[in-house]
C-alpha cells in the first residue's frame, strides 16, 4: 500500500481515432474469432466532438498539468507492469534518476501545509523492498485493482487512508489512520480501522487486523519529497524505505496504458488519447523494438499467420526501409520473420514481410510466407504507438529500451 506497516505475525505491510478510408490487403485470409466492432465515420466524429465539448480536460491543460521533468518522470514509468512489480533494473534506474531531478526541484514549499496535498492520490509506482508484505504483493502489484491514498490533513480528524479498489462493481478495501504533521515534509499516523466496502452487501465487512493491539507497529511516517506546483504529481517517502509515486489528474498515455492492463474500456480510452493528441504532423514509424501490448483481435486460428501479420510480439524497426517481427514461441524457441516497409502516402506504410523461419538456438528452419498489408500510424511518440494494420486491425505498442 502507500503509507506502511510492518505486521511480523499476521505478515501485513500497508507500505478518436480518425478515420482514412484506406484498403488493407493481405494475401493470406484469417478467420477471426472474436473482432471489436469500431464506430463508422459519423458516430465516430459524433462521439469525439461530445468528448472535446464535454471534458474539463483539453490538450493545453493537459501539457500545463505537467512540468517537463515531470513528464520525464512518467515517461520513465509508461510500460512498467505491477506499479514497479515488472520493472526492469535498468528501468528503475531510470525512475529514479527522474524522481532524483524532481526532489532536487524541491517543488511547493512544506507540501504538509499545503492545500495541494490534499484529496484522493491514485499509486502509479512504488518501489519494492524485499520486507513487502504479502499483501502488499496481492494488491499493489495487481494492474486490475486501482490503489488510491487519501489525505486530508486541515480537517478536525486529520485522516491518512489507504484503499484497494477491486472494481466498480465489487467494491474496495480501505485502511484508516489517524494523522498528524511533523513538519513540513513528515506525516505522522497510525492505523486505526479498515474495512471492506461490498457493492453486494449493505454493510461493511471489518478487516480481521487488531490495530489496537500492535502498538508500535500500527505506526509510521511518510516524507513527501515532492509535490508539484499544479497538485498533479507527489513523490513520497515511506518509514520502510520504499518509494512512492502518485498522481492526481492522469497522464493520458498511463490511462491507455491502465485500460489495456485490465481489459476495460480500451477503445473508450483510446478515443479519449487520440482526441488529445491530434495534430497535423506526419506520423513516422520510429526505429528501435517495439513491443504488442494490445490488438483489437487477439486471436486467429493460424499463430504462425497471427505473427506474420504482426498480430504477436514485436516488430523491430530499422531506419533502412526494414522491417522484422519477433515472437517467442516457447523456451529457446522464436519466429522471425524480415521485410520491408516503405512510406506511400500520409501517415501510411506498404509493408511487405517476405523471410520467415523458426529459429532454434543459432539454427534457422525457413518458412515460406509472405504477407503484404497497409501500415497506418494514428499516433507516435518516443514511448507508445498507435496503427491500423491488417485487415483494419488496431494496435498499440510500447518502444522497449527507450
Amino acid at each position: 500500500m502507500v503509507c506502511s506497516l510492518d505486521v511480523a505475525n499476521l505478515g501485513i505491510r500497508f507500505n478518436p481515432l480518425p478515420h482514412i478510408d484506406t484498403t488493407f490487403i493481405n494475401q493470406r485470409r484469417i478467420r477471426p474469432r472474436s473482432v471489436i466492432a469500431f464506430p463508422t465515420s459519423d458516430c465516430l466524429k459524433h462521439r469525439l466532438l461530445r468528448r472535446i465539448s464535454c471534458s474539463t480536460v483539453d490538450e493545453q491543460q493537459i501539457q500545463q498539468a505537467f512540468s517537463d521533468a515531470e513528464n520525464s518522470l512518467i515517461s520513465s514509468l509508461i510500460g512498467i507492469q505491477g506499479r514497479g512489480r515488472s520493472a526492469s533494473p535498468q528501468q528503475l534506474k531510470e525512475v529514479e534518476q527522474a524522481v532524483t531531478v524532481l526532489e532536487a526541484t524541491k517543488g511547493v514549499p512544506d507540501p504538509t501545509s499545503s492545500s495541494l496535498i490534499e484529496g484522493r492520490w491514485q499509486l502509479i509506482f512504488t518501489t519494492r523492498p524485499g520486507t513487502a508484505s504479502p499483501i502488499q504483493r496481492t494488491f499493489v502489484g495487481v494492474d486490475l485493482f486501482s490503489v488510491f491514498q487519501e489525505i486530508y490533513l486541515q480537517t478536525n480528524d486529520p485522516r491518512v487512508s489507504n484503499i484497494v479498489k477491486f472494481s466498480d462493481s465489487i467494491g474496495e478495501l480501505k485502511v484508516e489512520a489517524a494523522a498528524a504533521i511533523n513538519d513540513g515534509k513528515r506525516i505522522l499516523f497510525r492505523f486505526d480501522n479498515a474495512a471492506f466496502s461490498f457493492k453486494f452487501l449493505p454493510f461493511k465487512v471489518p478487516y480481521p487486523v487488531p490495530f489496537k493491539l500492535l502498538g508500535d507497529e500500527a505506526k509510521g511516517w511518510l516524507d513527501t519529497t515532492y509535490l508539484s506546483e499544479s497538485g498533479n504529481l507527489r513523490i513520497s517517502r515511506g518509514n520502510k524505505g520504499t518509494t512512492f509515486v502518485l498522481q492526481k489528474q492522469t497522464e493520458p498515455r498511463q490511462r491507455l496504458i491502465s485500460a489495456i492492463s485490465t481489459g476495460r474500456s480500451v477503445i473508450q480510452a483510446i478515443d479519449e488519447f487520440m482526441s488529445l493528441n491530434q495534430t497535423k504532423d506526419e506520423q513516422q514509424l520510429i526505429e528501435g523494438e517495439w513491443q504488442m501490448i494490445w490488438s483489437s483481435q487477439m486471436e486467429t486460428d493460424s499463430w504462425i499467420e497471427n505473427a506474420a501479420n504482426g498480430l504477436m510480439g514485436s516488430q523491430i524497426v530499422k531506419e533502412n526501409g526494414r522491417l522484422k517481427f519477433l515472437v517467442d514461441i516457447l523456451f529457446g524457441v522464436k519466429f522471425s520473420m524480415n521485410g520491408t516497409f516503405e512510406k506511400c502516402d500520409t501517415n501510411i506504410y506498404d509493408v511487405m514481410m517476405d523471410d520467415g523461419a523458426i529459429v532454434i538456438g543459432p539454427y534457422g528452419l525457413p518458412v515460406e510466407l509472405v504477407t503484404k498489408f497497409k501500415l497506418e500510424v494514428l499516433y507516435s511518440d518516443d514511448k507508445i504507438r498507435i496503427s491500423r494494420g491488417y485487415s483494419k486491425i488496431l494496435f498499440v505498442h510500447i518502444r522497449v529500451g527507450s
